[in-house]
């Protein structure tokens, strides 16, 4: 049984429920004072506001009381969040943000869309392994083909990283390697 527990201002909360008809057994509020601005400082404000609705949140997750986490408020404050409140999984060395992506068939998912600015080949191999299982079990995808963005379709093209990477992704055997494939190629699949 679904129970979803909305962090934030009560108040507001409340008010916007109202406008609805809903279970109120599957919802329970949790009253945060604080809110974690967009602008902020991340590692600050996750350390300083521990009454924000992500932080309580995320002490929601660490705790076992929820299974998982939503949110729209500041993904830095979240991936800082995460690992310090949550902790990354096992064998994994740093998170990434990944978005479902509309296509002609169907829906993509997106890895490391915004989080890391210096990744390694090492986070990319794992950042496509998270995706592969992720898109398997999360998305319904069989088998879901993986990909490296890249500026062609030709594995000798490429800056640095994606040399690096390619041929780490192409000895895998727990994932279904395409190679690379281009932004404008995402969509029409």
């Amino acid at each position: 049984r679904l129970k979803v527990f909305l962090c934030g201002k009560e108040p507001e909360i409340r008010a916007e429920l109202a406008k609805y008809q809903y279970n109120s057994d599957a919802i329970e509020i949790v009253h945060c004072s604080e809110v974690i601005e967009t602008a902020e400082p991340p590692v600050k404000a996750v350390r300083n506001k521990k009454d924000s609705s992500m932080v309580k949140a995320m002490n929601l997750v660490k705790e076992g009381t929820c299974d998982a986490l939503v949110t729209a408020g500041s993904s830095g404050a979240f991936l800082v969040g995460g690992q310090i409140i949550v902790g990354r999984i096992r064998g994994i060395d740093r998170p990434c943000l990944g978005t479902v992506v509309p296509t002609v068939s169907g829906v993509a998912f997106l890895l490391d869309c915004g989080a890391n600015v210096d990744a390694k080949p090492l986070n990319l191999v794992q950042f496509a392994q998270m995706g592969s299982i992720y898109s398997e079990n999360f998305l319904g995808v069989k088998s879901p083909r993986v990909g490296i963005l890249n500026i062609g379709a030709e594995e000798e093209k490429g800056n640095a990283l994606v040399k690096e990477t390619f041929p780490l992704l192409k000895e895998l055997t727990n994932i279904n390697f395409i190679g690379s494939c281009e932004a404008r190629d995402v969509c029409l699949d």
